[in-house]
């Protein structure tokens, strides 16, 4: 039994695309559960493209992500593989090490004093 023309072209499409290895999912899920056991996250999502991996933090399902982790091998050596980029298209931090990107996530958060 031969695969058929889909079949075949989804595997091509697959080998061309770029994926988190396991390390990277572990260090991703890890600072998403963080997000969510302080209640300011509920969803996320995966995708692989050709040139980049996306992993989008959401608020609620039907929002827009909020963050967007994103792997793009082709930058590795200029500005950093890793970057995560805003609910505005703003990328707020980019790094060589995705630990290192990902302690954008670990800052203080700042809170509304009454004077």
């Amino acid at each position: 039994m031969g695969l058929s023309t889909s079949d075949e072209e989804l595997r091509k499409t697959l080998r061309r695309s770029v994926f988190f290895e396991r390390r990277e999912l572990n260090q991703i899920l890890w600072a998403y559960g963080r997000g969510v056991a302080e209640g300011e996250w509920r969803d996320y999502a995966i995708d692989s493209l050709p040139d980049r991996a996306i992993f989008c933090i959401f608020r609620r399902s039907g929002d827009a992500p909020l963050y967007r982790i994103e792997k793009t091998p082709e930058l590795a050596k200029r500005q950093g593989a890793y970057q995560i980029v805003g609910v505005s298209g703003a990328i707020l931090r980019r790094g060589r090490e995705l630990d290192q990107v990902l302690r954008f996530f670990e800052r203080k958060r700042f809170a509304v004093v009454d004077g």
